[in-house]
């Protein structure tokens, strides 16, 4: 019945703060932008690797979503990379804190976690 994950949402508190942080700190790809009037909400199109990923939307005065402790619904977001030692070092170039680089204990693969700028746990994972 599935094909693949087409896409993942996410609403920013501040959209500008967060468009930068997905295009100029991680890297997506804009592919379209639209201001919805109707909705006064912005909807920004992303693409990984030419494939499209990541809708990154505004809404006046969204909740705030609760990170920690971890609570019910979507716990993160991970993007697969093939040196972590090296991701690790370009969000830190960039002002990013990670935690510390863990091993998973059923993979032996290494990961680690940030935060975007709502907080929304992200996760790298090495391949």
């Amino acid at each position: 019945m599935l094909s693949h994950v087409h896409h993942i949402a996410i609403i920013a508190s501040d959209y500008e703060k967060s468009k930068h942080f997905y295009t100029q700190v991680l890297g997506l790809t804009p592919v379209r932008e639209v201001y919805r009037e109707a909705r006064q909400s912005w909807k920004l199109d992303l693409a990984l690797n030419g494939q499209y990923i990541i809708e990154l939307f505004s809404f006046p005065s969204p909740p705030a979503r609760v990170s920690r402790p971890e609570a019910a619904g979507m716990r993160h977001l991970a993007f697969g990379v093939a040196d972590l030692d090296e991701a690790v070092r370009t969000l830190g170039d960039k002002g990013l804190l990670t935690e510390p680089i863990r091993t998973d204990e059923f993979t032996e693969k290494r990961f680690t976690f940030f935060a975007d700028p709502d907080d929304l746990p992200i996760e790298l994972y090495e391949l």
